[in-house]
């Protein structure tokens, strides 16, 4: 199963879709998989537990409220070709089962609800073009102040000491908390706007590169660093990306669209007249409009353009290799420096 996880991991990196794959370390990615349904089996007690059967352990107790296979009363075809894997993991102390199944679901009829575009941020993390905001959650922000305690204890002990690992256990807790208030109030909003809407337009934003760090390097130091951090932390927090992922499945189970706009100008155009004026943005919440006078919401507005714009294309760019430096002449090859000439003619020694 590692060969397969790292043949993957090439694959994606080679098709523009990852990074290069990264080794193993420690403490990070605590997980191994199951591949072989064969061994393995799902039975449910109630409606919160059940259990998992692994090889060599038996049947493990689990808490969940998913319904998994073979219960899904949506399956087309036999119910005893669905599971494929089991990967078991650890974060902070806590012990996951992710079960993988295969199904062949029938496609949902469109339906006809109205659009919308959503223009995400850091004061309102998603304004909608029908004039409604979302209060952001700042998961990360109300954990910061223990975070940094825990980590102050943290740097006072010996590395990999019995102490230290504890101190460790707590940081991962915090963070785990963190994670699971944003993963639940993402989850709650992306329901209720796929619920609500049969096309959603969201911008295609390089999450990454926006939040990238500004520190330059020794030669070329950047400036504002410690602004761009905090920037880059609030940006962070948001979820973004798994919010527009969570959008994407939500949206197709119910035979809803999540279209990806581009997101030049969305926040300088005006919705009205369509006059594209960085001067009309007068502050981070107020839209002004030099040459029609219409006055908005700025996030608003720049939802309201989402709306508006053209969805772009599906697939994602491919990623191209390319040679580093130029090809030599292969007598330049031959006569390199620090390569022994040779004549062509025996040489007497």
């Amino acid at each position: 199963m590692a060969v397969r996880a790292v043949d993957t991991a090439y694959q994606r990196f080679f098709s523009g879709l990852g990074e290069y794959p990264k080794p193993h370390r420690k403490f990070r990615h605590d997980s191994f998989t199951l591949p072989d349904p064969a061994y393995l089996g799902f039975r449910r007690y109630n409606k919160n537990h059940g259990a998992i059967k692994v090889p060599k352990l038996g049947w493990i107790k689990l808490r969940g409220w998913r319904s998994l296979w073979p219960e899904r009363p949506n399956l087309i075809g036999p119910r005893n070709a669905g599971l494929f894997c089991v990967t078991i993991g650890r974060k902070a102390d806590h012990w996951y089962a992710s079960i993988a199944w295969s199904e062949d679901v029938a496609d949902r009829a469109p339906q006809n609800r109205p659009p919308v575009g959503i223009d995400r941020g850091i004061k309102v993390f998603a304004a909608l073009s029908n004039g409604r905001k979302v209060e952001p959650l700042n998961a990360f922000k109300r954990i910061e102040d223990r975070l940094a305690k825990a980590q102050r204890r943290l740097a006072r002990k010996v590395k990999f000491s019995a102490n230290w690992i504890k101190q460790k256990a707590k940081i991962s807790r915090l963070h785990l908390h963190a994670a699971h208030a944003r993963k639940d109030d993402l989850h709650q909003r992306s329901t209720e706007i796929a619920k609500s809407h049969g096309v959603v337009k969201i911008e295609d934003l390089r999450i990454k590169n926006m939040s990238a760090s500004a520190k330059g390097t020794v030669q070329n130091p950047g400036t504002n660093v410690a602004a761009k951090s905090g920037l880059n932390r609030s940006i962070l927090d948001q979820g973004w990306g798994m919010f527009a992922t969570m959008l994407g499945y939500e949206l197709s189970e119910r035979g809803a669209e999540l279209r990806k706009v581009a997101a030049a100008y969305t926040s300088q155009t005006c919705a009205e007249c369509g006059v594209v004026d960085a001067g009309s943005r007068i502050d981070q919440a107020t839209f002004r409009c030099d040459h029609c006078g219409h006055t908005d919401n700025a996030d608003v507005n720049a939802a309201r353009n989402i709306l508006q714009a053209r969805t772009l294309a599906l697939e994602p760019p491919k990623r191209t290799l390319r040679r580093v430096g130029k090809r030599k002449h292969p007598e330049e090859r031959m006569h390199a420096p620090g390569k022994p000439r040779s004549s062509g003619r025996g040489a007497c020694h």
